[in-house]
Protein backbone atom coordinates (compact mmCIF):
# COMPACT_ATOMS: atom_id res chain seq x y z
CA UNK A 1 0.00 0.00 0.00
CA UNK A 2 1.65 3.56 -0.86
CA UNK A 3 -0.13 6.78 0.16
CA UNK A 4 0.44 10.47 -1.03
CA UNK A 5 0.43 12.14 2.63
CA UNK A 6 1.28 15.41 1.43
CA UNK A 7 2.67 17.90 -1.28
CA UNK A 8 3.24 21.01 -2.10
CA UNK A 9 4.13 23.02 -5.25
CA UNK A 10 5.52 26.77 -5.39
CA UNK A 11 4.33 29.22 -8.46
CA UNK A 12 8.20 28.78 -9.08
CA UNK A 13 10.56 26.08 -7.76
CA UNK A 14 10.60 22.62 -6.88
CA UNK A 15 7.80 20.14 -6.50
CA UNK A 16 7.93 18.22 -2.93
CA UNK A 17 5.59 14.87 -2.29
CA UNK A 18 5.89 12.57 0.97
CA UNK A 19 4.35 9.19 0.63
CA UNK A 20 3.86 6.64 2.87
CA UNK A 21 4.86 3.06 2.55
CA UNK A 22 3.26 0.29 4.13
CA UNK A 23 5.09 -2.81 2.57
CA UNK A 24 2.99 -6.45 2.05
CA UNK A 25 6.71 -8.51 2.23
CA UNK A 26 9.95 -8.91 3.56
CA UNK A 27 11.34 -8.24 0.03
CA UNK A 28 9.29 -6.02 -1.95
CA UNK A 29 9.42 -3.44 -4.96
CA UNK A 30 6.89 -0.57 -5.18
CA UNK A 31 6.61 1.95 -7.78
CA UNK A 32 6.22 4.89 -6.25
CA UNK A 33 6.83 7.26 -9.58
CA UNK A 34 3.41 5.26 -10.73
CA UNK A 35 2.00 6.11 -8.25
CA UNK A 36 2.74 9.83 -8.71
CA UNK A 37 1.85 9.82 -12.13
CA UNK A 38 -1.13 8.17 -11.54
CA UNK A 39 -2.73 10.57 -8.63
CA UNK A 40 -1.04 13.37 -9.61
CA UNK A 41 -0.34 13.73 -13.53
CA UNK A 42 0.77 17.12 -15.13
CA UNK A 43 1.16 18.53 -11.57
CA UNK A 44 4.32 16.15 -11.25
CA UNK A 45 5.66 15.38 -14.66
CA UNK A 46 5.83 18.80 -15.80
CA UNK A 47 9.58 18.49 -14.01
CA UNK A 48 11.92 17.01 -16.00
CA UNK A 49 14.14 15.48 -13.41
CA UNK A 50 12.88 13.94 -9.79
CA UNK A 51 15.05 12.90 -6.66
CA UNK A 52 13.59 9.96 -4.74
CA UNK A 53 14.22 9.98 -1.07
CA UNK A 54 14.76 7.13 1.71
CA UNK A 55 14.78 7.33 5.51
CA UNK A 56 15.56 3.74 5.69
CA UNK A 57 18.42 1.92 6.01
CA UNK A 58 17.25 -1.94 4.74
CA UNK A 59 15.00 0.09 2.19
CA UNK A 60 15.97 2.65 -0.73
CA UNK A 61 16.57 3.38 -4.82
CA UNK A 62 18.80 2.14 -7.44
CA UNK A 63 20.62 3.94 -9.51
CA UNK A 64 19.54 5.13 -12.37
CA UNK A 65 22.27 3.93 -14.36
CA UNK A 66 21.56 0.09 -12.77
CA UNK A 67 18.02 0.63 -13.34
CA UNK A 68 18.65 0.95 -16.90
CA UNK A 69 20.59 -2.13 -17.28
CA UNK A 70 18.07 -4.19 -15.52
CA UNK A 71 15.58 -2.14 -18.08
CA UNK A 72 13.14 -1.16 -15.39
CA UNK A 73 12.10 -4.38 -14.93
CA UNK A 74 11.06 -5.80 -11.58
CA UNK A 75 11.18 -9.34 -11.94
CA UNK A 76 15.04 -8.78 -13.37
CA UNK A 77 15.94 -6.09 -10.23
CA UNK A 78 14.46 -8.94 -8.18
CA UNK A 79 16.48 -11.34 -9.49
CA UNK A 80 19.53 -8.97 -9.11
CA UNK A 81 18.82 -8.86 -5.75
CA UNK A 82 18.77 -12.89 -5.07
CA UNK A 83 22.06 -13.17 -5.81
CA UNK A 84 22.93 -10.75 -2.75
CA UNK A 85 19.90 -12.42 -0.70
CA UNK A 86 22.43 -15.25 -1.49
CA UNK A 87 25.60 -14.30 -0.19
CA UNK A 88 24.20 -12.50 2.83
CA UNK A 89 21.25 -15.46 3.60
CA UNK A 90 18.77 -14.65 6.35
CA UNK A 91 19.99 -16.98 9.72
CA UNK A 92 23.76 -16.76 9.26
CA UNK A 93 26.15 -15.91 12.38
CA UNK A 94 25.80 -12.49 12.03
CA UNK A 95 26.63 -10.45 15.12
CA UNK A 96 24.63 -8.07 14.73
CA UNK A 97 21.87 -10.19 15.29
CA UNK A 98 22.85 -11.19 18.57
CA UNK A 99 20.49 -10.05 20.72
CA UNK A 100 22.38 -10.11 24.21
CA UNK A 101 25.37 -8.00 22.56
CA UNK A 102 23.23 -5.17 21.95
CA UNK A 103 23.32 -3.45 24.72
CA UNK A 104 21.95 0.23 23.60
CA UNK A 105 18.85 -1.76 23.76
CA UNK A 106 16.35 -2.13 26.40
CA UNK A 107 14.97 -5.26 27.25
CA UNK A 108 11.80 -4.56 25.69
CA UNK A 109 13.46 -3.81 22.53
CA UNK A 110 15.74 -6.37 22.35
CA UNK A 111 12.21 -8.76 22.21
CA UNK A 112 10.98 -6.87 19.07
CA UNK A 113 14.44 -6.20 17.20
CA UNK A 114 13.87 -7.50 13.85
CA UNK A 115 16.98 -10.15 12.73
CA UNK A 116 18.06 -8.13 9.65
CA UNK A 117 21.93 -7.77 9.27
CA UNK A 118 21.52 -10.00 6.05
CA UNK A 119 19.15 -6.63 4.94
CA UNK A 120 21.84 -4.33 5.38
CA UNK A 121 24.66 -6.00 3.79
CA UNK A 122 22.36 -7.10 0.84
CA UNK A 123 21.69 -2.76 0.56
CA UNK A 124 25.33 -2.17 0.88
CA UNK A 125 26.45 -4.93 -1.34
CA UNK A 126 23.55 -4.34 -3.94
CA UNK A 127 24.85 -0.87 -3.97
CA UNK A 128 21.18 0.61 -3.45
CA UNK A 129 20.77 4.40 -2.58
CA UNK A 130 19.23 6.19 0.30
CA UNK A 131 18.82 8.73 -2.35
CA UNK A 132 18.89 8.67 -6.31
CA UNK A 133 18.25 11.26 -9.33
CA UNK A 134 16.37 10.10 -12.07
CA UNK A 135 15.78 11.90 -15.36
CA UNK A 136 12.86 10.25 -17.21
CA UNK A 137 10.63 10.89 -20.07
CA UNK A 138 8.15 8.07 -20.39
CA UNK A 139 6.32 5.97 -17.84
CA UNK A 140 9.63 4.14 -16.72
CA UNK A 141 8.92 2.64 -12.91
CA UNK A 142 11.18 3.86 -10.20
CA UNK A 143 11.38 1.19 -7.62
CA UNK A 144 11.33 1.63 -3.43
CA UNK A 145 13.36 -1.50 -2.94
CA UNK A 146 11.61 -2.68 0.46
CA UNK A 147 14.26 -5.48 1.86
CA UNK A 148 12.77 -5.99 5.74
CA UNK A 149 9.23 -4.42 5.39
CA UNK A 150 7.49 -7.69 7.31
CA UNK A 151 9.28 -9.31 10.31
CA UNK A 152 8.33 -11.12 13.29
CA UNK A 153 7.50 -8.21 15.04
CA UNK A 154 5.22 -6.68 12.64
CA UNK A 155 4.99 -4.57 9.50
CA UNK A 156 7.10 -1.91 8.54
CA UNK A 157 5.96 1.88 8.12
CA UNK A 158 7.71 3.47 5.27
CA UNK A 159 8.24 7.22 4.21
CA UNK A 160 9.61 8.16 1.40
CA UNK A 161 10.42 11.90 -0.38
CA UNK A 162 9.95 13.05 -4.08
CA UNK A 163 11.56 16.41 -5.02
CA UNK A 164 10.96 17.37 -8.73
CA UNK A 165 12.42 19.96 -10.49
CA UNK A 166 13.69 21.43 -14.11
CA UNK A 167 17.23 21.98 -13.60
CA UNK A 168 20.61 21.74 -10.60
CA UNK A 169 22.48 25.01 -10.10
CA UNK A 170 25.89 24.08 -8.90
CA UNK A 171 26.48 26.29 -5.48
CA UNK A 172 29.79 25.09 -3.86
CA UNK A 173 32.36 22.75 -4.58
CA UNK A 174 34.90 22.16 -1.93
CA UNK A 175 37.26 19.39 -0.94
CA UNK A 176 37.01 18.32 2.75
CA UNK A 177 40.02 16.18 4.47
CA UNK A 178 38.99 14.12 7.34
CA UNK A 179 41.28 11.61 9.66
CA UNK A 180 41.81 8.17 7.99
CA UNK A 181 41.38 4.97 10.37
CA UNK A 182 44.72 3.47 11.25
CA UNK A 183 42.76 -0.09 11.07
CA UNK A 184 43.60 -1.77 7.41
CA UNK A 185 39.74 -2.81 7.35
CA UNK A 186 37.40 -0.25 9.29
CA UNK A 187 34.22 1.71 8.63
CA UNK A 188 34.33 5.52 9.93
CA UNK A 189 30.74 7.53 10.49
CA UNK A 190 30.95 10.37 8.87
CA UNK A 191 27.53 11.45 10.91
CA UNK A 192 30.09 11.99 13.96
CA UNK A 193 30.27 15.36 14.98
CA UNK A 194 33.97 15.01 16.34
CA UNK A 195 35.09 14.92 12.77
CA UNK A 196 33.38 17.94 11.35
CA UNK A 197 32.48 16.89 8.68
CA UNK A 198 28.67 17.12 8.92
CA UNK A 199 29.17 20.52 10.49
CA UNK A 200 30.82 21.86 7.13
CA UNK A 201 27.93 20.63 4.95
CA UNK A 202 25.48 22.32 7.43
CA UNK A 203 27.14 25.63 7.31
CA UNK A 204 27.23 25.22 3.62
CA UNK A 205 24.20 25.17 3.16
CA UNK A 206 23.21 28.07 5.75
CA UNK A 207 25.51 30.22 3.85
CA UNK A 208 23.69 29.55 0.25
CA UNK A 209 20.26 29.80 1.82
CA UNK A 210 19.69 26.47 -0.27
CA UNK A 211 15.84 25.30 0.10
CA UNK A 212 15.76 22.58 -1.40
CA UNK A 213 18.68 21.00 -3.45
CA UNK A 214 21.47 17.81 -2.50
CA UNK A 215 25.30 17.09 -1.83
CA UNK A 216 26.96 14.86 -3.87
CA UNK A 217 29.87 13.68 -1.85
CA UNK A 218 32.70 11.22 -3.50
CA UNK A 219 36.30 9.79 -3.26
CA UNK A 220 39.03 11.55 -5.33
CA UNK A 221 40.47 9.23 -7.61
CA UNK A 222 43.54 8.99 -6.01
CA UNK A 223 41.28 7.49 -2.91
CA UNK A 224 42.22 3.45 -3.24
CA UNK A 225 40.60 0.67 -1.44
CA UNK A 226 37.90 2.74 0.05
CA UNK A 227 33.85 2.86 -0.81
CA UNK A 228 31.42 5.06 0.87
CA UNK A 229 27.48 4.31 1.94
CA UNK A 230 24.73 5.41 3.58
CA UNK A 231 23.53 2.77 6.21
CA UNK A 232 23.18 2.26 10.00
CA UNK A 233 26.40 2.84 11.63
CA UNK A 234 25.71 -0.11 14.61
CA UNK A 235 28.76 -1.15 16.04
CA UNK A 236 28.60 -4.71 15.89
CA UNK A 237 27.31 -4.86 12.43
CA UNK A 238 29.77 -2.33 11.16
CA UNK A 239 33.17 -3.97 13.43
CA UNK A 240 32.08 -7.39 12.94
CA UNK A 241 29.54 -8.12 10.01
CA UNK A 242 30.50 -5.61 7.13
CA UNK A 243 34.35 -6.13 8.45
CA UNK A 244 33.58 -10.10 7.64
CA UNK A 245 31.83 -9.61 4.20
CA UNK A 246 35.11 -7.52 3.26
CA UNK A 247 37.55 -9.94 4.53
CA UNK A 248 35.65 -13.07 2.61
CA UNK A 249 32.08 -12.38 0.61
CA UNK A 250 31.41 -15.58 0.71
CA UNK A 251 31.51 -16.24 4.23
CA UNK A 252 27.69 -15.98 5.51
CA UNK A 253 26.42 -18.27 2.43
CA UNK A 254 28.97 -20.97 3.28
CA UNK A 255 26.87 -21.15 7.05
CA UNK A 256 23.80 -21.62 5.38
CA UNK A 257 24.72 -23.61 1.90
CA UNK A 258 26.07 -27.38 1.70
CA UNK A 259 27.26 -26.99 -1.60
CA UNK A 260 29.08 -24.13 -0.71
CA UNK A 261 30.29 -25.26 2.75
CA UNK A 262 31.65 -28.17 0.52
CA UNK A 263 33.50 -25.73 -1.78
CA UNK A 264 35.13 -23.43 0.44
CA UNK A 265 36.47 -26.36 2.38
CA UNK A 266 38.49 -27.72 -0.77
CA UNK A 267 38.54 -24.63 -3.10
CA UNK A 268 39.56 -27.24 -5.83
CA UNK A 269 36.16 -28.64 -6.03
CA UNK A 270 35.32 -25.50 -7.92
CA UNK A 271 35.23 -26.36 -11.52
CA UNK A 272 38.18 -24.52 -13.99
CA UNK A 273 41.48 -24.15 -12.00
CA UNK A 274 42.65 -24.91 -8.43
CA UNK A 275 42.66 -21.29 -6.54
CA UNK A 276 43.81 -20.64 -2.86
CA UNK A 277 41.44 -20.47 0.18
CA UNK A 278 42.06 -16.56 0.99
CA UNK A 279 41.70 -15.33 -2.98
CA UNK A 280 38.51 -17.22 -4.79
CA UNK A 281 38.03 -16.24 -8.09
CA UNK A 282 34.87 -14.59 -8.07
CA UNK A 283 33.73 -15.51 -10.86
CA UNK A 284 34.09 -19.13 -10.85
CA UNK A 285 31.82 -18.53 -7.29
CA UNK A 286 28.99 -16.30 -8.43
CA UNK A 287 28.54 -18.30 -11.84
CA UNK A 288 28.02 -21.23 -9.45
CA UNK A 289 25.43 -19.57 -7.41
CA UNK A 290 23.79 -18.32 -10.54
CA UNK A 291 23.14 -21.57 -11.74
CA UNK A 292 21.62 -22.79 -8.51
CA UNK A 293 19.27 -20.16 -8.66
CA UNK A 294 18.61 -20.28 -12.31
CA UNK A 295 19.89 -17.39 -13.62
CA UNK A 296 22.22 -18.11 -16.58
CA UNK A 297 22.16 -16.66 -19.57
CA UNK A 298 19.91 -13.95 -18.00
CA UNK A 299 20.31 -10.16 -18.24
CA UNK A 300 21.32 -10.10 -14.62
CA UNK A 301 23.96 -12.56 -15.31
CA UNK A 302 25.50 -10.14 -17.89
CA UNK A 303 25.07 -7.19 -15.18
CA UNK A 304 26.81 -9.18 -12.28
CA UNK A 305 29.90 -10.27 -14.65
CA UNK A 306 30.34 -6.84 -15.15
CA UNK A 307 30.63 -6.12 -11.74
CA UNK A 308 32.79 -8.89 -10.76
CA UNK A 309 35.39 -8.32 -13.60
CA UNK A 310 37.77 -7.17 -10.50
CA UNK A 311 38.84 -9.36 -7.29
CA UNK A 312 36.57 -10.89 -4.91
CA UNK A 313 38.23 -7.43 -2.82
CA UNK A 314 36.53 -5.37 -4.85
CA UNK A 315 33.61 -7.28 -5.79
CA UNK A 316 31.57 -5.85 -2.52
CA UNK A 317 33.28 -2.65 -2.58
CA UNK A 318 30.71 0.68 -1.45
CA UNK A 319 30.13 2.87 -4.11
CA UNK A 320 32.78 6.05 -4.48
CA UNK A 321 30.05 8.86 -3.83
CA UNK A 322 26.24 8.78 -2.44
CA UNK A 323 23.97 11.88 -2.17
CA UNK A 324 22.13 13.80 1.06
CA UNK A 325 19.31 15.61 0.13
CA UNK A 326 18.74 19.03 1.30
CA UNK A 327 14.90 19.91 2.40
CA UNK A 328 12.97 22.76 3.58
CA UNK A 329 10.16 20.49 5.70
CA UNK A 330 9.34 23.52 7.61
CA UNK A 331 9.05 26.22 4.69
CA UNK A 332 11.16 28.73 6.62
CA UNK A 333 13.20 29.44 3.04
CA UNK A 334 16.49 27.45 4.14
CA UNK A 335 16.80 23.47 4.30
CA UNK A 336 18.80 20.87 6.20
CA UNK A 337 20.07 17.61 5.57
CA UNK A 338 17.09 15.42 5.15
CA UNK A 339 17.85 12.07 6.27
CA UNK A 340 16.71 9.41 8.62
CA UNK A 341 17.23 8.88 12.60
CA UNK A 342 19.39 5.94 11.72
CA UNK A 343 21.30 6.65 8.78
CA UNK A 344 24.77 7.50 8.51
CA UNK A 345 26.95 8.62 6.07
CA UNK A 346 29.86 5.98 5.71
CA UNK A 347 33.62 5.59 4.79
CA UNK A 348 34.50 1.81 4.85
CA UNK A 349 37.94 0.99 3.88
CA UNK A 350 39.82 -2.49 3.01
CA UNK A 351 43.21 -1.52 3.11
CA UNK A 352 44.75 1.28 4.88
CA UNK A 353 45.16 4.55 3.48
CA UNK A 354 48.48 6.41 2.69
CA UNK A 355 48.13 9.19 4.13
CA UNK A 356 47.31 10.02 7.73
CA UNK A 357 43.89 11.80 5.98
CA UNK A 358 41.24 10.65 3.24
CA UNK A 359 39.88 13.41 1.02
CA UNK A 360 36.13 13.62 0.22
CA UNK A 361 34.88 16.06 -2.60
CA UNK A 362 32.00 17.77 -2.03
CA UNK A 363 29.57 19.36 -4.48
CA UNK A 364 26.41 21.33 -3.18
CA UNK A 365 23.56 21.79 -5.52
CA UNK A 366 20.23 24.00 -5.99
CA UNK A 367 16.99 22.35 -6.84
CA UNK A 368 15.17 24.89 -9.24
Amino acid sequence: MILIDRHTRAAKGPFHATLRIKPAARVELIDVRGKLLEELGDEFTRYTRSFYISSHTTAGFLDQRLAELLEHDGRGIKDYLQLFQELFPPGADYVHDTMHLRTELSEAQRASEPLNADSHLTFIGAGLRNSASYELDGAEPVWFVELDGVHVGGTRRRRTTVVAYDREEEVERRRIRIPASPHPIDAQNLRDPGLGFIGVLQDMVRRHGVSFGSFRVALPEEERHAGLTVNEYETLLMNYDLREALRNPFRFMAQTSRDMRDALRDPRSIPAKAINFAQFDAVQVLNQVLDRIRLRDSLVERVVNRAVALPVSHFLRMKRAFDLPVLDRGGSGTGEIGWGTYQSPILVQWRGAERKTRALDVRLVRFV
